[in-house]
């Protein structure tokens, strides 16, 4: 079985799937490219030599085949440079958006942040709608494809946003709409 495999020309069986695939811009705000940045810089500048130099040591230590130190520091460097890949992607097909330039007449969209009040509860929270890679709700900041923001979006101040939640549908009333 695996010997038929083999013998299959591997271009042509990939070919289908890289002309199928279509680049799509990836909404990011000034900070998140930022972020972005610091982070393949340190990937490039400090991780990939460390790494490397790790690969060095390893090797230094005799016999490939039964190292497990050498084994352990290739299979980082693969991860590191998939990451390095995957950052480079995602910063060529950024579609970078300063919320301050906003002008949605008090609608909410990418980059707005939003102040809310739970209709059950009566709590209060505060929003923004960020990239999928900024997302990190302990500060406040939702992913655009989240169930909170999709229902969120295009919504004025004084709507209410029904979110439907693993728990049940949630009612949440947008109280300002800031381009912060």
């Amino acid at each position: 079985m695996c010997v038929a495999r083999r013998n299959r020309p591997l271009v042509s069986s990939l070919q289908p799937l890289v002309s199928d695939t279509k680049m799509t811009k990836i909404p990011l705000t000034i900070t998140g490219a930022e972020l972005l940045r610091a982070e393949l810089h340190r990937l490039k500048t400090v991780d990939r030599p460390n790494i490397i130099a790790a690969i060095a040591e390893a090797r230094s230590h005799g016999d490939l085949s039964e190292n497990a130190e050498y084994e352990s520091a290739k299979e980082r460097q693969g991860f590191i440079e998939g990451r390095i890949a995957e950052v480079e992607g995602k910063i060529s097909n950024a579609q970078i958006i300063d919320p301050k330039l906003l002008d949605a007449d008090g609608r909410c969209v990418f980059g707005a942040t939003v102040d809310l009040e739970d209709q059950e509860s009566g709590d209060a929270v505060t929003y923004q709608i960020v990239g999928d890679d900024e997302a990190d709700l302990k500060l406040g900041k939702i992913s655009v494809s989240s169930p909170i923001a999709r229902a969120l979006i295009g919504k004025y101040a004084g709507d209410i946003a029904e979110v439907k939640a693993p728990g049940g549908i949630r009612e949440y009333e947008i109280l300002d709409v800031r381009y912060i």
